[in-house]
């Protein structure tokens, strides 16, 4: 069985639960700010719902009609979908993959910068990330409210982590480069190799 995307696991995950209709789902994975792990919109999430339907992941369960508007057509997750949902989180869960993100590449080459000004943009990381965490504490009280179990939501404590994580790093290297523990002499002198 092919491994599965990550919009077509956060599209099964929540065809798990109930089924729903496209629109449904888009908005419950933006209410659970699922945007925030996964690259979704409603024309993404309707051509992957279309590829599961092909695949034979997902079949039409119902068609529902709401006043004037088209008719829509619900889908749920067959045993195939089902079993092809959890091999893929099986498979996710112990691979470690490098995603290549923007940030690692910036801070290798920040030393072409002054040092005041990258000071200045990690100043600015730090209260886009301070921002950052302050919106999932919030999100997490919210579920807390509701009483929504822990594994639910599992997802939003590692973010959380990782974010804290980046940080204190974030903020360390702050200190050193104010202080002068990191030294930031000649942007183009000798480059030792790593």
């Amino acid at each position: 069985m092919p491994r599965l995307n990550p919009l077509a696991v956060a599209a099964l995950a929540v065809l798990v639960e109930q089924p729903m209709h496209p629109y449904e789902m888009y908005q419950l994975m933006l209410q659970r700010r699922e945007d925030h792990v996964v690259r979704v919109s409603a024309g993404s999430l309707y051509r992957a719902v279309e590829r599961l339907a092909a695949d034979g992941l997902i079949v039409e369960h119902a068609t529902e009609r709401e006043g004037n508007r088209p008719e829509r057509t619900v889908y749920a997750i067959t045993e195939q979908g089902r079993a092809a949902f959890l091999e893929t989180i099986a498979s996710m869960l112990p691979d470690h993959v490098n995603e290549y993100p923007e940030f690692p590449l910036a801070v290798g080459e920040a030393h072409n910068l002054p040092r005041d000004r990258v000071v200045e943009l990690l100043g600015e990381r730090a209260e886009q990330l301070r921002a950052t965490v302050a919106s999932l504490d919030a999100g997490l009280a919210r579920v807390d409210a509701k009483g929504v179990p822990t594994r639910f939501v599992l997802n939003k404590h590692y973010s959380r982590a990782m974010v804290l994580a980046e940080l204190d790093w974030v903020l360390a290297t702050i200190d050193d480069l104010t202080t002068g523990a990191l030294d930031w002499s000649s942007p183009h002198g000798p480059h030792p190799v790593a």
